[in-house]
């Protein structure tokens, strides 16, 4: 991006439920090719890049996102709110600061946290199923809680992603990972059986955390048990343990990075 000589890390919240997932792709809507088209609009040309710190997958929302902005000139603070007003109402930036070129907003990451919401027992109001996922049945929350924590650590998570040809590298460290009570459970919309799986690690494969999470209730639910779990940490076969649960409970947390 030499050629573009200004660099800026923007922060961003959005909600999933209408993109096709971060990435631009032709014939469908995606948060990228929203914000460019807001960045062509207001700048008034096209001569600047976007670069995202995480590419989240279709119906996936984000809470603390970033994207990497290069182009040929300085931008003044005022730019934030100009954009934001062309901005669809499910999207917002937050704020942007300078970065040096030697700047990564991909390599740069310290670590990325996603959080899956869910909710079990009666099923709840449809308008919280925006960033919520309802879960028939009733899982055994304690013994999710240790399967959770058997993620954490160096693991091949073969088992636990959508198998591609983007990678043959299935080696991710998972920094933390626990299962506890949603922040808002039983306020407003938010059913008091809502809880919250959050996972933090510098990159997570293809589907990771949504497979993860849905290992999680196959375990609390009886249909697989924790030497099953364990055994998948351990495994070079490529059969998924589970079917990755549902997209709309997803939420791309907060990105930390080195600066």
């Amino acid at each position: 991006m030499q050629n573009r000589p200004y660099s800026y890390l923007f922060y961003l919240q959005y909600l999933g439920l209408r993109y096709h997932g971060w990435q631009k792709q032709l014939g469908v809507k995606t948060i990228q090719g929203t914000l460019e088209k807001a960045f062509r609009f207001v700048l008034g040309h096209e001569d600047f890049t976007i670069l995202g710190a995480s590419r989240t997958d279709a119906e996936v929302s984000c809470n603390g996102g970033a994207f990497e902005l290069f182009l040929k000139h300085e931008i003044s603070p005022d730019l934030i709110e100009t954009i934001n007003s062309f901005l669809p109402s499910d999207i917002r930036l937050l704020g942007f600061e300078p970065v040096p070129l030697t700047f990564n907003v991909i390599q740069d990451v310290i670590w990325k946290e996603y959080r899956f919401h869910f909710a079990i027992g009666e099923k709840f109001h449809p308008f919280a199923a925006g960033n919520m996922t309802f879960f028939e049945g009733i899982p055994d929350l304690d013994l999710m809680k240790k399967g959770a924590k058997l993620f954490v650590g160096k693991h091949d998570f073969r088992r636990f992603c959508s198998i591609d040809k983007v990678t043959d590298d299935y080696i991710r460290e998972v920094l933390e990972a626990d299962i506890c009570s949603h922040s808002q459970a039983g306020k407003g919309l938010t059913p008091e059986k809502a809880f919250t799986f959050s996972v933090k690690g510098k990159g997570f494969l293809r589907y990771q955390v949504r497979m993860m999470m849905a290992a999680l209730m196959d375990l609390g639910l009886g249909k697989i048990t924790l030497e099953d779990f364990k055994n998948a940490l351990d495994s070079d076969q490529t059969s998924p343990i589970s079917i990755a649960a549902p997209a709309n409970g997803l939420v791309l947390e907060r990105v930390e990075f080195k600066k």
